[in-house]
Order: C-alpha cells, then structure tokens, then sequence
C-alpha cells in the first residue's frame, strides 16, 4: 500500500523509483551496481547510448495508482496551455502527496480508474497536453534511480514496449535528462 492505495509491484517500483530519484545520494550494492572506481574506468552501463522511443501506448499513464509529481516549470506550462490562473489549476488537477518528513508533494490527480487527469480518448486515446506534459513524463524512462543500473533500466523494460526500442540516447543526451530534476525540483509544501 502506498498512500493508502494498493498498488501493483510496477507502480510501487514507480513510486519508489521517483521518491529516490529526487533525495539525496545513496550507497549502491549488489548485482547490477557499479562501485565508483569502476565506474570512472568502463562508465555507467549506458555509456554507449541506450534506445527508447515512446509507442505512445499509455500503459505509463492508465489503468495503476501512481503519482506525476511537479515542479514549478510543469505548472507553468500546463497551466498556460489550459488558459488557466494557478490556485484553479492546481484546484481541478492537482493533489498534495504526503511524505514521511513532514512534507507533502504537489502531484497531478488521476481519474476514479486510475488514468492520468490528462489523458483522454477524445484526443486520440492519449494526452491531451502532451506537448507541455511534466517533466517526470518527458523524460521517462530516463530517471535517476532507473539509470542507477541495467537491473532497473531491464526492470523498466518488462513494462514498457518503447524501452529498447527506436532512437538511440547518447550517453550525453541522457546525463542532460538527469540532470533537468535537478534543475526542476518537485513542489514540496509543509503539512
């Protein structure tokens, strides 16, 4: 259970995967993790490029309990997009997560049956913001605590058809993508 909903195994690796994604460092053991110094010789597992292309199937976005957390950027753009003052954009799209510190996170709301807020079979069975979808959409499956290893990135792949598949990421390409959280923190408030 997580925030008091069940949640199937993928959707909890989700959720751990973005709730480490956005702390601090943590140590790395045990098959599939590199130890620093061998990293500096032979680079992370994706330093020949890894490839994902998005066959825009929606299994990232229905159907499971899930959290699309935001940051301020994110709201910027969906909310222009929809033509919309913040306290009512964050009103009809968005819920406060809590989180063990003290602290909760600004996430998008999903539907009754678990589909993302945003995603609608009247535009095509798919997002109807893709073009300003968040930044945890945008860069998917290129997160921080699934590049960590190949297990995680091959975990991923079980679920998603467009891992492995189509455009090739450079390493550089995707050390940008890891960096954007960084340079976009998640809205966090006090409880």
């Amino acid at each position: 259970m997580i925030g008091g909903l069940t949640v199937s195994p993928k959707k909890r690796y989700y959720c751990k995967v973005m709730l480490e994604s956005s702390g601090g460092e943590r140590q790395k053991s045990g098959s599939g993790h590199e130890s620093p110094a061998e990293l500096s010789v032979k680079g992370p597992f994706y330093a020949g490029g890894l490839r994902f292309s998005c066959q825009r199937c929606s299994a990232c976005c229905r159907f499971e309990s899930g959290y699309v957390y935001l940051s301020r950027q994110d709201v910027s753009l969906l909310r222009t997009a929809l033509d919309m003052p913040y306290d009512k954009f964050i009103e009809k799209y968005c819920r406060w997560v809590p989180e063990w510190n003290g602290k909760s996170r600004l996430s998008l709301k999903e539907k009754r049956n678990y589909d993302c807020i945003f995603w609608s079979k009247e535009h095509g069975e798919g997002c109807r913001v893709y073009k300003e979808r968040p930044l945890q959409c945008r860069t998917f499956p290129f997160w921080p605590s699934i590049m960590e290893s190949k297990d995680n990135w091959e975990m991923t792949a079980q679920d998603c058809p467009g891992t492995g598949e189509g455009e090739l990421h450079s390493r550089d390409s995707i050390e940008k993508m890891l960096a954007k959280r960084r340079m976009e923190p998640i809205i966090f408030r006090d409880i």
